[in-house]
């Protein structure tokens, strides 16, 4: 028993110390509060504010089609990676596994002004072009759409591939026909991390924004330093329905992925 009441005592502090803050946060988006502090009065002024405000609804545009392209193209090079690597030999294999745990471990500040050293100062780009930040966000990203698909890849059976090739088709029409229908929930897991990843990034886009432009993230920075009440406590609004957002799409992500092992249970 007591070991029990251990165990659930342990999990009711992880779960408070994870969200208890966001909905702490969430509590007073509703309020017409303008520090975290004392309760007022019920409000909707910042969903207001975050919905109505055009500077408001153009960082958060932008930065969710940002998240958008990035995640698309660090989807195709992590699933490509990581088909290339299960077909490949084992040396060759490990070499790829070893090389894209380079940028999972390396600190993003690092990777952002390598890449801005590289693009920008090297090779001449201008950061306007969008071109530095988009390529900083692939890279981010790219690497963890890889281990989303390298375990579904992994539970495929290999020889279907080449079963595929005996019958006729073709290396593309095998790998679009045959193996991306066996590890597209990988896929679909790895391109919603690949979004969230470019939401969450502030170090990268320091280096590789332009003057102009501002993500979620380095928006939040700077308005965290400003005086302007009204836009801080909107951003409380907006931190609120992120955080559904996310809940709402990860729980019909596990509900469908859930789906197919019922109906395999029960045939």
């Amino acid at each position: 028993m007591m070991r029990k009441i251990g165990k659930a005592s342990c999990l009711l502090l992880v779960l408070l110390f994870l969200y208890l803050p966001i909905f702490l946060l969430a509590l007073y988006s509703f309020t017409d509060a303008t520090n975290i502090g004392a309760i007022r009065g019920f409000s909707l002024h910042n969903y207001k504010t975050l919905f109505t405000t055009p500077e408001l609804l153009q960082m958060i545009f932008g930065t969710l089609l940002l998240a958008i392209v990035s995640a698309i193209f660090a989807t195709l090079l992590g699933t490509l990676g990581a088909v290339g690597a299960f077909y490949s030999q084992k040396s060759v294999s490990k070499a790829i596994a070893t090389m894209n745990q380079i940028p999972v471990v390396n600190a993003d500040v690092v990777t952002g002004f390598s890449i801005c050293i590289l693009l920008v100062v090297v090779c001449g780009l201008s950061k306007e072009t969008f071109i530095p930040l988009l390529v900083g966000h692939v890279t981010l990203s790219a690497p963890f759409v890889y281990l989303s698909v390298v375990p579904k890849i992994r539970q495929m059976d290999p020889s279907i591939y080449e079963a595929a090739l005996d019958l006729g088709a073709t290396p593309a029409a095998a790998l679009v026909k045959v193996v991306i229908p066996q590890i597209t929930q990988g896929i679909l897991s790895g391109f919603g991390l690949a979004v969230t990843l470019s939401l969450d990034d502030y170090f990268i886009a320091t280096y590789t924004k332009p003057a102009t432009f501002d993500t979620i993230s380095t928006y939040v920075v700077n308005a965290t330093k400003g005086s302007q009440t009204t836009i801080k406590t909107a951003l409380w609004a907006l931190s609120t329905v992120i955080f559904l957002a996310v809940v709402v799409v990860v729980t019909i992500m596990n509900f469908r992925a859930e789906k197919p092992e019922k109906e395999r249970s029960e045939a």
